[in-house]
């Protein structure tokens, strides 16, 4: 027996494992970068958060002992991709036992019980995520120096974001984040200084661009990011309209408004050094961009994406987190249903009416 369910239907080549799998292929570069300037900690931390995704979703198979789940949701790779990218969204110095328990959490809480693959209303990555920020906050918040700076100090394993949002709250004002950053000594590399020197931009934006700053394993390369978004982009797996509106959004609030916070006023913000920085990429490019939790539309995608950038606005610079993408997107989650009821296509077959000529 065939069961159609009710429209709309989505009609691909792509497979369910294809996808999931080419995903994973597009976040290998970042992956790669981020186990190079952190060296085999973070190597262990991403090996970790895949086998705690995949053994939770094995146990759980066991338990559901039905269809053939077992082969299936563990060979559709969507239980690997869970655990890289809860992986990708920790520290490399953070305890293994916090990666095991998001993973657990993603896999356990926010896709099976919610009715496994193609009926969670988050990204499950995400949703582990979340859940152990706010369980462990210090162990998320401790970050580690990439080697490429060969500093070790507190400035240099502060993350540009929370360095500069401490700074601030701190009394620091009317100076930009790059003045701060460059007051208080913070690492920046030869290689982006050199550039800085010729082309005016700040060194902080260009290793927040290629990667040489603390943060998380894979959200440290812009660069390294933006091709997986690229590859996936040409694969027709995702689309612009998300990633770009998020992006595009979110640094046209940034240049307005984000003065207000250290005294410089109005339209004085410095983009470049904060859209690379934080997990800004990561989320708009391989998350918010999740087909199951976000719109069907396009103008439903555009909508959404808009959304996210300003709630990470919002949260990045006037809460008391230093880092907002995950959040942003969840509390977008949370509305996709309503974006898709009130952005309808138009239906096919429909034609306008031509008015007839007296």
């Amino acid at each position: 027996m065939r069961v159609v369910s009710s429209s709309p239907h989505f009609h691909s080549k792509n497979k369910t494992s294809s996808i999931m799998w080419n995903v994973s292929i597009a976040l290998a570069p970042a992956s790669i970068w981020g186990i190079y300037v952190f060296g085999l900690r973070a190597l262990l931390v991403l090996v970790v958060s895949i086998a705690a995704s995949c053994l939770t979703e094995y146990l759980l198979g066991l338990i559901d002992g039905k269809n053939g789940l077992i082969k299936s949701t563990l060979s559709d790779g969507s239980a690997f991709l869970t655990g890289l990218l809860v992986g990708m969204n920790m520290s490399p110095l953070v305890p293994l036992l916090v990666a095991i328990i998001a993973s657990a959490f993603a896999i356990g809480i926010v896709k099976w019980i919610f009715g496994g693959l193609g009926q969670n209303w988050m990204n499950p990555a995400l949703g582990g995520r979340v859940f152990v920020f706010f369980s462990f906050t210090s162990l998320m918040s401790n970050y580690a120096v990439p080697r490429t700076l060969s500093v070790v100090d507190a400035v240099g394993s502060a993350t540009p974001l929370g360095f500069v949002k401490t700074s601030i709250a701190g009394g620091a004002l009317n100076l930009s984040p790059t003045d701060l950053m460059n007051q208080a000594g913070y690492p920046v590399t030869h290689f982006a200084q050199n550039i800085a020197s010729s082309t005016g931009i700040s060194p902080y934006a260009i290793d927040a661009f290629f990667g040489n700053i603390g943060g998380c394993i894979g959200e440290v390369s812009a660069f390294f990011l933006l091709i997986g978004g690229i590859y996936l982009c040409a694969k027709k797996i995702i689309s612009w309209h998300t990633p770009l509106s998020y992006i595009g959004f979110f640094a046209v609030l940034t240049w307005l408004f984000s003065g207000y916070r250290s005294g410089l006023g109005f339209a004085s913000g410095e983009v470049l050094t904060q859209i690379f920085s934080g997990g800004l990429f990561l989320g708009a490019i391989f998350m918010a961009t999740d087909m199951v939790s976000s719109p069907i539309t396009k103008k439903g995608q555009i909508i959404f994406g808009l959304g996210c950038g300003f709630f990470t606005f919002l949260i990045r610079y006037f809460g008391a987190l230093p880092e907002a993408v995950s959040l942003s997107i969840i509390l977008m989650n949370m509305v996709v249903p309503t974006i898709d009821r009130y952005i309808i296509p138009k239906k096919f077959g429909t034609v306008k009416k031509v008015r007839e000529a007296k």
